[in-house]
């Protein structure tokens, strides 16, 4: 998920890596509080902006309809609260898990 959001922030900040690090970090807080369905609409209401050419957008779109498909499997926030762990593949959640 997270490359989709750098992507979706490279958008914006092609040139400046500190600002898309921003964005990145701004919008991963919100999804792992639980709110991936209303992080999809902003998005795709940004690429609607007028200094945007018709192709800087595009990678918007896929970011948006990831979260918007997965909602249902990003409650980052009741897992976070179950105490498991948030890793973005099988290997991560390995070795962020505690040993039995």
């Amino acid at each position: 998920m997270i490359e989709y959001l750098w992507k979706a922030a490279f958008v914006f900040y092609y040139q400046t890596l500190k600002q898309a690090e921003a964005l990145v970090s701004k919008r991963l807080q919100l999804i792992l509080k639980g709110k991936s369905s209303s992080v999809a609409p902003g998005m795709r209401r940004s690429g609607t902006l007028p200094k945007l050419t018709p192709q800087e957008p595009k990678p918007l779109d896929p970011c948006a309809r990831y979260l918007l498909n997965n909602a249902k499997y990003l409650k980052y926030d009741d897992y976070l609260k179950a105490g498991f762990p948030i890793a973005t593949g099988v290997i991560e959640g390995a070795c962020l898990s505690p040993p039995d």
